[in-house]
């Protein structure tokens, strides 16, 4: 946690304010969803989607930021939180960050309708203060987030993902929303500025890397929260194990197929899929693309002054792929 205290360290007013900003926007007048949002708030994670906001706003207008930049942070920040709770209702999951799920303790109905309310307070709030470039940004984001889940699931059922279309899905799901936090902090400070675009490509590779990380984390023999080979138990296709099916015969591809698809439950299989894609070299080329995707974000800082704000970001494009969970 100490990499993330260093990248805090030069938004932390920011964030500290932010936090209260953030509680208010969900207020409601109804006293059960006050009180499963004030449970959501107290078992937050590392809030690094709002930190990309402040830092990239604070690089980019000489360590200022605005009402808007705070008002983008919380959109973001319940959009995100949105999605986790529709999550868990879609992946039947219990448990988040080692805590009960909203489904888990107040079921799947109020579970997806507290998702909605939080999806529509976050629109509101960009509505209300006339923030249609934000909001903007911000749709896009929450329409590739559910193609790209979408485009997942199709796919899982054939097994039938090469590069291109993983590569489709990861930068929908999971850098569409890094890449968005990027675009919106540039954008709420200088609008119509060349730095909107230059930090929604920065965002995506942030979150493509982030991603290939995770697909890494499956094969790993360390304890980061989810266990080795869940995503093989739940049909996923990752980088490594795509990189493993295209360079195997036809004899090993069936194995590998039906593996996945049949016997992803038998621990012993997963075991074996697991050293399979670790021979083929899945893992090698896997971190050797995640490697090259932080090259091109921190090039991409290169043009910018130096700042304590552009050190966190470098330090942050590091920790993506260096972080141990």
């Amino acid at each position: 946690m100490k990499i993330v205290s260093q990248i805090k360290e030069p938004v932390s007013g920011e964030m500290e304010l932010f936090e209260q900003k953030f509680f208010d926007s969900m207020s409601s007048k109804v006293a059960l969803l006050n009180r499963i949002t004030y449970y959501i708030v107290n078992r937050k994670g590392k809030q690094m989607r709002p930190m990309f906001v402040f830092l990239t706003a604070k690089m980019v207008n000489n360590g200022e930021v605005n009402e808007r930049t705070y008002r983008g942070a919380s959109v973001i920040e319940l959009i995100h939180t949105a999605s986790l709770v529709h999550d868990d209702v879609v992946d039947e999951s219990y448990k988040r960050r080692g805590f009960f799920s909203i489904n888990a303790l107040w079921k799947n109905k109020i579970a997806v309708l507290v998702g909605d309310y939080l999806l529509s307070k976050g629109m509101l709030l960009s509505v209300e203060h006339g923030d249609f470039d934000l909001l903007r940004i911000i749709s896009v984001a929450i329409r590739e987030i559910s193609e790209g889940e979408l485009l997942q699931l199709e796919k899982a059922r054939r097994l039938d993902i090469d590069e291109a279309v993983y590569y489709d899905i990861i930068r929908q799901k999971t850098a569409t929303l890094i890449a968005a936090c990027c675009s919106l902090g540039a954008c709420s400070v200088k609008p119509d500025s060349p730095h909107v675009e230059t930090f929604r490509k920065f965002g995506e590779l942030c979150g493509m890397a982030f991603q290939i990380k995770d697909d890494l984390f499956d094969y790993g023999e360390t304890k980061i929260g989810k266990p080795t080979g869940i995503d093989i138990k739940e049909q996923k296709m990752t980088l490594p194990l795509i990189y493993a099916l295209n360079n195997s015969t036809e004899k090993e591809k069936r194995w590998l197929i039906n593996s996945v698809k049949n016997h992803n439950k038998d621990k012993r299989r997963v075991k074996e899929v697991i050293e399979f894609v670790k021979d083929k070299g899945g893992l090698e080329y896997a971190e050797s693309k995640m490697h090259a995707y932080q090259e091109e974000a921190l090039q991409l800082l290169d043009a910018y002054p130096n700042s304590p704000y552009k050190e966190a970001l470098q330090l942050m494009v590091n920790y993506v792929v260096d972080r141990k969970k």
